[in-house]
């Protein structure tokens, strides 16, 4: 797994009008350009926003995409789809707390 190519691209389509250029006329071409292992182009392709950052990508990095409208992800589709990721921090599949008093509480458990 290459996650940081994961990160390079969405970096690289927020500093560089090319590389979003490229990415809406031929993304498979573009993403051939980038160290990404075959499964990670495959989720990219398809949006898989949630599946990446379960693999470790960062959810604020892939949010650049929607900026553009990348790869398929507007904001409403990036956030239904990072919504159905499952938080590896809880695997016996308890709910994660994130804001408030009863979030901070929970982190301190």
């Amino acid at each position: 797994m290459s996650i940081y190519g994961v990160h390079k691209l969405c970096r690289s389509a927020l500093h560089d009008l090319s590389v979003r250029e490229a990415l809406k006329a031929d993304p498979v071409a573009t993403l051939d350009k980038f160290p990404l292992t075959a499964e990670e182009k495959q989720l990219l392709l398809a949006g898989d926003v949630a599946k990446l950052w379960e693999m470790g990508a960062s959810g604020f990095l892939l949010s650049y995409l929607t900026r553009w409208e990348l790869l398929g992800l507007t904001v409403p589709v990036y956030c239904d789809r990072i919504r159905q990721a499952k938080d590896w921090r809880y695997p016996d599949g308890g709910e994660m707390i994130t804001s408030g008093r009863e979030g901070q509480e929970h982190i301190r458990t």
